[in-house]
């Protein structure tokens, strides 16, 4: 308990989708450049978004460490992704811990800041996946988020514990981790039975009066 709470403490740190962002560079075959480019908006992305939504100062710019490791992530895939035989495989994999990780932490921190319930679950949601969708974007990938396997669900439902715990006056490690294994779960359930929601199917339109 106390590793995961260190852990998710320091999730501003954005390794996990620094690397995630450096694989996709890898599926492009970039140049060092696209791989620290990929790294560093995937890591930071969705907590640039958050703490600018949220009017605090943007956590990379007030300690740039998070910049840092992003970028020695990015470096470090460069150089060991052709070892790694099963990338996208590991992609979607390390995707679904920086979901968790980022869903708890964005939720946790728009409460510190004075946020409310449902502002903070939004807060939460955006941490998770704006990072994997410029990802995506710039790495030509089709969207995480077009997929058909829960994704948002899952870092929606990771922040609303976290929230709902923390009213109930439980301590935030424990709001932590429950949100974080919740969401890790429901993800990693979605990607082996390929769990989704219900899709809309179109139906076919009244006919007109008269007709």
């Amino acid at each position: 308990m106390e590793l995961l709470s260190s852990l998710l403490g320091i999730v501003d740190l954005a390794a996990v989708f620094a690397v995630t962002g450096a694989l996709v560079a890898s599926r492009k075959e970039m140049d060092i450049l696209g791989f620290l480019l990929l790294g560093v908006v995937t890591g930071v992305g969705g907590g640039t978004l958050r703490d600018l939504l949220l009017g605090v100062p943007v956590f990379w710019i007030e300690n740039a460490l998070p910049l840092v490791v992003c970028l020695l992530a990015a470096a470090l895939v460069y150089f060991a992704a052709p070892m790694i035989q099963y990338r996208y495989r590991l992609l979607l994999w390390l995707d679904a811990v920086g979901l968790a990780l980022f869903a708890v932490a964005g939720a946790d921190k728009a409460l510190q800041a004075g946020a409310s319930a449902i502002i903070a679950v939004v807060m939460g949601v955006i941490s998770a996946t704006v990072g994997g969708v410029v990802r995506d974007l710039l790495g030509q990938e089709p969207s995480i988020l077009l997929r058909r396997e829960i994704y948002v669900t899952a870092a929606a439902l990771g922040a609303v514990l976290l929230v709902g715990l923390n009213m109930l006056g439980l301590p935030s490690g424990v709001a932590m981790a429950v949100g974080f294994g919740a969401t890790l779960a429901l993800r990693g359930c979605a990607l082996r039975f390929g769990w989704a929601l219900p899709t809309y199917r179109a139906r076919p339109g009244r006919p007109v009066d008269g007709e």
